[in-house]
């Protein structure tokens, strides 16, 4: 009897494999690293054959490690990077490294999309904003300066895309993947043919969109033998990376909603509806199955930020941790637990990469306010703990103003294991904040959840109920209500403050480095 699911996160550093247990249980995991090449500022490409390698590799070595036998796998599925373009020809074969999310080359191409049709009508449409990093600009950069790439292309499609292919022959993407393009009517669910006619993509270079728990093909018998999977294993397609942690959060019902805390940090939460949010402080994705979203809000460094300052920072603490053999984060933790909250005045803005929701501001820079001679190491470290969770209340006040109804908030990620930080997320958002059994594991659930609906392990995405599990749920301290109001407002208005000076600093530095 089948029993397993084997579940692939195309990351953007290498392809996690993950083997679960029918009863949603991790049996294993593998991780195959692969490199991204940056041939100019502001670029970043991959060689999708190293996507193959990579799954080839891990897939064998987790069957070997674990000796489960091929036959015992019910299905693969995909979790991936969004965002790319990645040219392929009808058999699947890539025609030029996969331009990814992270590149930002085709700021030209955005300008004259933003001409054609403007930016607002692209929102609309999309439920996302016109930028370099997603796949239409990045397309017209090809068409415009690689122009027999372009003509020669099939489809151009996404790294878990490409892997389906190879497996089965078939390209299409899903829904999630296709919502990150700035190319889908998020609204009707089909390629926008005004914003075709703006950008002048051809519509039949575009994959066909099935929903994330489509089972598209099986492994030929070509693919078993480079992988080791057995021949005829069922293949379904899965969803963007996006998707699969939002339905391994156990996100998939209305108004149920998480918090991502990476290096990056987003928070999003599941609705029937697209958020179109007049100020397009939000942005939307479609979910695995059609009618179900995640609108999303994402800044640039929550975990990011906490690295940050333990790299720069924190080289003593750092240096103690690895005498006495615990993790650096924890001892900065019980640092960070010595000062009240609001840090005695100390306010930082996370904003070391510039931001994105809700702010939308690139020249946003980071910053301590209110520092003095009786501030210590101790209040800048949970200044920053602080200040994350402040520009994600800023986040999850533009969920509320668009009709969300948000009572609990999930925590996955890295900086989810830090009880702390869950309690100042818990009481500056004045919610639950519930830790999850899988941290770190979300998108690979996410993953594993689409194969098990569809090949009929599980009955439907309700089923996520039964594999994730809230293990640890904190209630806010109404005690420190008044003192992070108090400090909430002080946040806010330092970053309305200091508006101006980061266009000056902007201004400035592009002058020196045009002289």
């Amino acid at each position: 009897m089948f029993s397993y699911i084997l579940s692939h996160d195309l990351g953007t550093t290498g392809d996690k494999a993950v083997l679960f247990s029918s009863a949603g249980k991790l049996v294993a995991n593998q991780f195959s690293s692969y490199p991204t090449y940056y041939p100019q500022l502001g670029w970043a490409e991959q060689d999708p054959n190293h996507y193959w390698q990579a799954f080839c590799s891990s897939t064998k070595t987790l069957l070997e490690k674990t000796k489960i036998k091929k036959i015992d796998i019910a299905c693969v599925s995909f979790s991936g990077q969004m965002m790319a373009a990645l040219p392929v020809d009808r058999k699947g074969k890539a025609l030029r490294n996969s331009i990814i999310w992270a590149d930002l080359r085709s700021t030209k191409q955005v300008e004259k999309f933003s001409q054609r049709i403007g930016a607002d009508r692209i929102y609309n449409l999309t439920g996302h904003r016109l930028s370099a990093s997603y796949s239409a600009a990045k397309i017209m950069w090809l068409l415009d300066n690689e122009p027999d790439i372009y003509k020669n292309t099939f489809k151009f499609i996404h790294a878990k895309d490409y892997l389906a292919a190879q497996l089965t022959g078939r390209l299409v993407t899903d829904y999630s993947d296709a919502s990150g393009m700035n190319l889908l009517d998020i609204n009707k669910l089909e390629w926008s043919e005004e914003i075709l006619a703006a950008t002048a993509i051809d519509k039949d270079k575009l994959p066909d969109i099935v929903e994330s728990i489509e089972v598209i093909g099986k492994v030929s018998a070509g693919a078993a033998r480079q992988s080791g999977l057995l021949e005829g294993t069922p293949v379904v397609i899965g969803g963007g990376d996006g998707a699969c942690a939002t339905c391994g959060s156990g996100v998939v019902h209305e108004g149920e909603a998480y918090i991502y805390l990476g290096t990056s940090t987003w928070m999003a939460t599941a609705s029937t509806r697209p958020l179109i949010d007049p100020q397009q402080r939000t942005f939307t994705f479609c979910h695995f199955t059609r009618g179900l979203y995640f609108p999303t809000g994402t800044m640039q460094s929550g975990g990011g930020s906490f690295q940050w300052l333990k790299n720069t920072l924190c080289n003593s603490e750092r240096a103690a941790a690895e005498q006495a053999g615990i993790d650096v984060y924890d001892l900065l933790n019980l640092k960070a637990k010595e000062v009240p909250c609001g840090s005695e005045g100390v306010i930082f803005l996370p904003y070391l990469m510039g931001e994105r929701s809700p702010l939308w501001n690139p020249d946003a820079r980071a910053c301590f306010v209110g520092l003095s001679m009786v501030h210590d190491k101790r209040h800048m470290i949970r200044a920053v703990l602080e200040g994350v969770a402040y520009n994600m209340k800023l986040i999850e006040e533009a969920f509320l103003e668009q009709g969300v109804n948000i009572s609990t908030i999930r925590m996955i990620g890295g900086g989810a294991k830090s009880r702390l930080w869950r309690n100042i997320f818990s009481d500056i958002t004045e919610r639950k904040v519930a830790r999850l059994n899988f941290i770190e594991e979300a998108t690979s659930i996410g993953a594993a959840i689409a194969g098990g609906v569809g090949v009929g392990i599980f009955s439907s995405l309700k089923e996520t109920d039964k594999l994730v599990k809230l293990e640890e749920e904190i209630h806010p301290n109404k005690d420190n209500f008044p003192i992070y109001r108090k400090y909430y407002n002080i946040f806010k208005t330092t970053y309305e403050k200091l508006f101006d000076v980061f266009s000056m600093m902007a201004e400035t530095r592009n002058k020196e480095e045009e002289s």
